[in-house]
C-alpha cells in the first residue's frame, strides 16, 4: 500500500467517526415542538442560503476552471473543481449537523448542562472530522492520481475561493441580522435578545450557522489543506536533504493529526461534571500531547536522521496553542482586559470602543512574537521546510480545535430556542453559559487560523519565489515596493468592503424591523405575528450581492500586479499582504471577541446587569465588534493565503513572459 491509499483510509477513518458521531445526533429526539418548528425555521433559512450562494459559486468555478484548462492545464481545473466541492462538502455537511443539533441542545440543556455541552460537541466534532477528513483525503487522492505537487495545488486553490467567498458571504449573512437584531430589539425597542417579537431573531440564528459554521469550516478546510500542500511543495523540493519520503511527511502528519483529535473527543465525552471552558481545553491539550508523541515515529520514518523536523513541527504546535491562550486572555470576560472594556461602557458607548480598539491593538505583540519564534526556530532547525511543518504542527490537530469552535454556534442557537420555544428561565441560562464558553473557544479557533495563515502565507510565497527562479526579492527595487504597497492596501481596503457591506445590509435589516413594530398589530404584545421570512430574505440578498467585488478582488489583483510589475511586485504584494494582513485579523478578532464578552460580562449581573445604560453602551460596542471578529477579521486570513496560491498557480505565466 502507498503512503497516499495509507494517509486516505486514515482520512476515511476520521470520515466514518464523523458519521457515527452524526448518527447518534440524528438518533436523538425533540419533543417540545414548539421547539421543533423554530429549528425548522432556522435550518430552512440557512440551506436557503447556501443553496443560492452555491448557484452563484458554480458560476465561478466553471469560469475559473476553464481558464485554468486552457492557459495552464486541464488537469489543475479538474484539481480546482475538485477542491471546490470538497470544499462545500465540508460547509454543508457542517450546516446541516448544526441545525439539526441546536433544538436537541436546547433540550439537553433543559436536563443537565453537561448533556447539552456534549450534544453540542459532537455536532462540532462532526464538523471538525469532516473537515480534516475531506481535506486528506482529497489530497490523498489527487497525489495518488495526478504524482505532481503543481496540480495538487489547485485544489487549494478551488478551496480558498470557496472559502472566501463562503466566508465574507456567511459572515455579511451573519452580521447584518445580528446588527439589525440588536439595535432595534434591544436598544430601541428594550426587549431581550432572542425574543420571539423581533423580526430578525431566525435571521439572526440562522446567521450564526451560515457565517460561523459554513463559513468557519470552509475556512479552515482551505487553510489545513493549503498548510499540507505548501509543505509537500518544500518537502519534494529538498528531497536531496531530506530523503524520498519528504514530501508525503506532511501526509503522514495530518494522518497522525486525525488519530489524535479522535482520541482528544474521547477525553471531552469522558467528563460528567467540572467547567465547561476546562472541559474543552482538557480535550484539545490531549489531542495536542498525543500529537507530539506520535509524530516522533512518524517524523523518524520519514526523515530518517533528520530529528531537526519534529522540533520544527513543535514549534509551530506550541505557537499555535500559545496564540490560542493570547485569544482567551485577551477575550474571556473572567479576564481583566475584557472586563475593563465592560468598565468602560460606565461612561457611554464612546470609552467602549476606545477601550476595545485599544484592547484589539495591544493584543496583536503575543501573536506576532509567537509567529515569529517559531519562524526562527523552525528555520534553524530544519530551513524552509522546517517553517512548512510548522504550519501544518499548528493545524494538526484542528479536528478538535474546530469542534471546540463551532460547537458555539450550536450553543449560540440552542439560548435562542429557548428564548423564542418558552423552555424555561434556567435553560436559557444554561444555553447561555455554554454559549460564554463558546465565544471563547471561537477566538481561540480564530486564533489557530490566523497564526497558520501567516505560516502558509510565508511558505507559499517562498514556493512561489522558487518557481519564478527569484531568489533574492531586493526592497529597493521600486516593482518589489510598488507591490508591498498594494498588498497593504488590500487587506484594508478589503476590510473596508466587508465592514461597510455589513453596515449597509444592517441599515435594511432595522428599516424592515422597525417598519414590522409600525405596521404590524400586535407584535409588542404577542399577538401579532412578525414575518421572520422577510428578513432572511434581506440578510440573503445583501450577503450575496456584497461578497461579489472583495472575493474577486483576491484573484484579479495578484494577477494583474503579477503580469503587469512581473514577479519581483508579486513577492512583495505578497510580502506586504501577509504582514498586515496578520495583524489586522489578529485585532479585530480580538477586540471584536473582547467587545462581545464584555457585554456578557454585564449581562450576567455586573454593572447593573441587563436593561442598564452600561449594558446599552456595551450593546453598541458588541454591535461595531459583530463585523470585526465574524466578518472581516476572519476573512483576511483567506485573503493572504487565496492570493498566495493565486500567485503560485499562475507562476508558469510569469515565467514564459
Amino acid at each position: 500500500m502507498t503512503i497516499e491509499l495509507l494517509t486516505g483510509l486514515i482520512a476515511i477513518i476520521g470520515l466514518a467517526f464523523a458519521g457515527y458521531l452524526a448518527l447518534n445526533l440524528i438518533k436523538r429526539p425533540v419533543q417540545n415542538q414548539k421547539a421543533k418548528e423554530i429549528a425548522s425555521y432556522i435550518h430552512e433559512g440557512a440551506m436557503a442560503f447556501l443553496n443560492k450562494e452555491y448557484r452563484i459559486l458554480a458560476i465561478f468555478v466553471v469560469v475559473v476552471a476553464i481558464l485554468l484548462g486552457i492557459f495552464l492545464q486541464w488537469e489543475k481545473s479538474a484539481a480546482f473543481i475538485f477542491g471546490a466541492l470538497l470544499s462545500i462538502l465540508a460547509g454543508n455537511i457542517g450546516m446541516r449537523i448544526a441545525t439539526m443539533a441546536n433544538v436537541k441542545t436546547a433540550e439537553a440543556v433543559q436536563q443537565d448542562m453537561y448533556q447539552g455541552l456534549k450534544v453540542a460537541f459532537s455536532s462540532g466534532s462532526v464538523m471538525g472530522l469532516s473537515v480534516v477528513g475531506l481535506g486528506l483525503l482529497g489530497i490523498s487522492i489527487s497525489y495518488y492520481i495526478f504524482k505532481d505537487i503543481q496540480i495538487v495545488s489547485s485544489l487549494a486553490f478551488g478551496a480558498s475561493s470557496v472559502a472566501l467567498f463562503a466566508r465574507v458571504g456567511g459572515g455579511i449573512y451573519t452580521k447584518a441580522a445580528d446588527v439589525g437584531a440588536d439595535l432595534v430589539g434591544k436598544v430601541e425597542a428594550g426587549i431581550p435578545e432572542d425574543d420571539p417579537r423581533n423580526p430578525a431573531t431566525i435571521a439572526d440564528n440562522v446567521g450564526d450557522n451560515v457565517g460561523d459554521v459554513a463559513g468557519m469550516g470552509a475556512d479552515l478546510f482551505e487553510s489545513y489543506c493549503g498548510s499540507i500542500i505548501a509543505a509537500m511543495i518544500l518537502g519534494i523540493a529538498g528531497l536531496s536533504t531530506f530523503g524520498p519520503k519528504a514530501g508525503i511527511l506532511p501526509l503522514l502528519l495530518a494522518a497522525t493529526g486525525i488519530i489524535s483529535a479522535i482520541l482528544g473527543n474521547f477525553v471531552v465525552m469522558s467528563f460528567k461534571k467540572g467547567k465547561p471552558h476546562l472541559i474543552l481545553n482538557y480535550g484539545i491539550w490531549s489531542a495536542a500531547i498525543i500529537m507530539a508523541l506520535a509524530s516522533i515515529p512518524v517524523i523518524r520514518y520519514a526523515v530518517p536522521g533528520q530529528f531537526n523536523v519534529y522540533w520544527s513541527m513543535i514549534t509551530g504546535l506550541v505557537a499555535g496553542i500559545v496564540i490560542g491562550l493570547a485569544t482567551e486572555y485577551y477575550t474571556s470576560d473572567k479576564n481583566k482586559p475584557t472586563q475593563d472594556v465592560a468598565k468602560a461602557s460606565q461612561t457611554g458607548p464612546a470609552t467602549n470602543i476606545i477601550s476595545g480598539l485599544a484592547l484589539g491593538m495591544k493584543s496583536t505583540w503575543i501573536p506576532v512574537i509567537a509567529v515569529v519564534v517559531a519562524i526562527f526556530l523552525a528555520y534553524k532547525f530544519a530551513g524552509l521546510f522546517g517553517i512548512a511543518i510548522a504550519a501544518v504542527g499548528m493545524l494538526s490537530t484542528l479536528g478538535i480545535t474546530l469542534a471546540t469552535d463551532t460547537y458555539g454556534p450550536v450553543a449560540d442557537n440552542a439560548a435562542g430556542i429557548a428564548e423564542m420555544a418558552g423552555l424555561g428561565e434556567e435553560t436559557r441560562k444554561r444555553a447561555e453559559e455554554l454559549d460564554a464558553v463558546g465565544n471563547t473557544t471561537a477566538a481561540i479557533g480564530k486564533g489557530f487560523a490566523i497564526g497558520s495563515a501567516a505560516l502558509t502565507a510565508l511558505v507559499l510565497m517562498v514556493s512561489f519565489s522558487q518557481a519564478v527562479n527569484v531568489e533574492v526579492a531586493n526592497l529597493l527595487n521600486p516593482n518589489v515596493l510598488i507591490g508591498m504597497f498594494i498588498g497593504g492596501l488590500l487587506t484594508f481596503y478589503f476590510s473596508a468592503l466587508t465592514m461597510e457591506a455589513v453596515g449597509k445590509s444592517a441599515g435594511d435589516m432595522v428599516e424592515e424591523v422597525r417598519r414590522q413594530f409600525r405596521e404590524i398589530p400586535g407584535i409588542m404584545e404577542g399577538t401579532g405575528k412578525p414575518d421572520y421570512k422577510r428578513c432572511v430574505d434581506i440578510s440573503t440578498g445583501a450577503a450575496l450581492k456584497q461578497m461579489i467585488l472583495p472575493g474577486l478582488l483576491a484573484v484579479i489583483i495578484p494577477i494583474f500586479v503579477g503580469l503587469v510589475f512581473k514577479a519581483e511586485a508579486l513577492i512583495g504584494l505578497l510580502a506586504g499582504s501577509t504582514i498586515t494582513g496578520f495583524l489586522l485579523a489578529v485585532f479585530m478578532a480580538n477586540a471584536g471577541g473582547a467587545w462581545d464578552n464584555a457585554k456578557k460580562y454585564i449581562e450576567a449581573g455586573n454593572l447593573g446587569g441587563k436593561g442598564s445604560e452600561v449594558h446599552k453602551a456595551a450593546v453598541v460596542g458588541d454591535t461595531v465588534g459583530d463585523p470585526f471578529k465574524d466578518t472581516s477579521g476572519p476573512a483576511i486570513n483567506i485573503l493572504i493565503k487565496l492570493m498566495a496560491i493565486v500567485s503560485l498557480i499562475i507562476a508558469p505565466l510569469l515565467l514564459a513572459m
